[in-house]
């Protein structure tokens, strides 16, 4: 079974890319599983229904949503090998730009677009840089000009990646993604895989809880601004 994970920033079109992809895959008899992880609500799972494929959606609640997939992977595995499908995508919540999904022998995929600024790649951080494909969205909204300015700058951010530019109205462009899905190798299982770049750290006060602001109720994993001299 081929592990696809999809991650990218919010509202840069993670769902639509992947519809218009499964399409092609059911187009080629190749049976998929879908799986959302989201913080609060998600109404993704009726889109992904709507191509009469399993769905199975999480959502993270109080929990990180980057430490709530990684500690689920498992499960969403056990539970696509019960569906018995060749390929399940795993499209999972990008909120902060410190996330870390990419883990080592699945397609791991960010999705990401135009509009977000020349800057937003190199801040996205390892989302980005460690993904094995970038997709890049929205590109009918900018110029020509722009769009090879902010490519430029995903190719800095990892120069590794294969790039591809998909819009997700129209589903142009999605044809390469699923044969670069087809082309890349099944996993045996995910246990024991590594994740290519370490969680974000997420053990303090306020992950347990607390509510209030002052140092006094502040315990456990807490990083402080460094201002410098003060005069």
């Amino acid at each position: 079974m081929r592990f696809v994970i999809v991650a990218g920033t919010p509202s840069s079109g993670k769902t639509s890319v992947m519809i218009h992809t499964i399409r092609h895959l059911l187009k080629n008899n190749v049976s998929v599983a879908a799986c959302k992880i989201d913080c609060l609500q998600s109404s993704d799972d009726e889109r992904y229904r709507s191509l009469d494929i399993p769905v199975a959606v999480g959502l993270s609640d109080y929990i990180c949503p980057d430490h709530f997939y990684a500690a689920n992977l498992e499960e969403v595995e056990h539970w696509a090998k019960q569906q018995h499908v060749e390929v399940v995508v795993l499209e999972t919540a990008g909120l902060c730009h410190r996330c870390a999904p990419a883990v080592f022998d699945c397609l791991n995929i960010c999705v990401i677009d135009n509009l977000v600024g020349i800057e937003s790649p190199k801040k996205i951080g390892p989302m980005l840089s460690t993904a094995d494909i970038i997709v890049i969205t929205k590109g009918d909204i900018v110029s020509q000009a722009e769009r090879e300015v902010f490519r430029y700058k995903v190719e800095a951010a990892n120069p590794q990646a294969k790039i591809l530019d998909i819009n997700g109205l129209t589903g142009q462009g999605a044809l390469k993604l699923k044969n670069e899905i087809l082309n890349f190798k099944a996993l045996d299982t995910i246990t024991g895989k590594e994740l290519k770049y370490p969680m974000p750290a997420a053990v303090c006060s306020y992950c347990a809880g607390e509510t209030i602001i002052g140092k006094g109720y502040q315990m456990g994993n807490v990083k402080k601004i460094h201002f410098g001299r003060i005069d």
